[in-house]
């Protein structure tokens, strides 16, 4: 999964950003509004954790650029303009959730979790296929009931195939969910992962197809 960090106050802006690599997260990070339009504009995100007093250009009006374009990212609004109405107008505008600083981390983690669910369609708090489950507040897997260990690039490759479990995800659509602009993840690294994790999941019953010249999908081997 991979996020936009929009935040001008750079000490909570890296402890964030640290936050949520360390959950696994893909983050891209700036620390104003025109750098947010544009990236925005030019990447794909799965969530955009917005702040609304920026420098150069409005939170606000970054959000009204992003929906004006029909961008489809979750938007998380994290700012100190709190009031009914900054709420309201913001919510109107298309923020998907609206939290206040100060903030409990805790909380903000749920959140994060619940927005990156709903965007994948998801409601429940685990998905299972076959023996093999995920449980989407932890992002741990398991394999009935034992932990799965995976290493931290094919754990996030595999999140990415389980929640769209029978659909192909494009080689691209991987690189953007798995680095943040600053990493460097070529075709044949993806590869690599792939065939790693082909490996440990074939004992479970679970195949990683490849999609010929487009990129990968995950289903259920076939009964023998």
């Amino acid at each position: 999964m991979r996020i936009l960090l929009v935040e001008d106050n750079l000490p909570l802006a890296e402890a964030l950003a640290t936050l949520l690599a360390g959950a696994g997260y893909a983050v891209d990070t700036v620390h104003d509004g025109a750098s947010a339009e544009a990236f925005a504009a030019a990447e794909a995100f799965d969530l955009v954790i917005l702040d609304l007093n920026l420098p150069q250009m409005d939170g606000l009006a970054v959000l009204r650029a992003m929906r004006a374009r029909a961008n489809p990212a979750a938007v998380l609004i994290l700012t100190a303009r709190g009031t009914p109405e900054e709420r309201v107008k913001g919510l109107d505008l298309g923020a998907d959730d609206y939290m206040t600083k100060p903030f409990d981390i805790g909380e903000f983690e749920a959140r994060v979790r619940s927005l990156l669910r709903r965007q994948a369609g998801l409601r429940a708090s685990t998905v299972s296929l076959g023996p093999v489950t995920l449980d989407l507040v932890s992002r741990q897997f398991a394999v009935a009931g034992q932990p799965l260990d995976l290493p931290a690039r094919e754990r996030a490759l595999l999140e990415l195939l389980f929640m769209r479990a029978g659909k192909v995800v494009a080689k691209e659509r991987i690189i953007q969910s798995l680095t943040a602009l600053d990493d460097a993840l070529s075709d044949n690294a993806i590869e690599q992962y792939a065939s790693r994790l082909r490996k440990r999941l074939a004992p479970h019953g679970l195949s990683l197809r490849t999609a010929r010249g487009i990129g990968y999908y995950l289903e259920q081997a076939a009964a023998e």
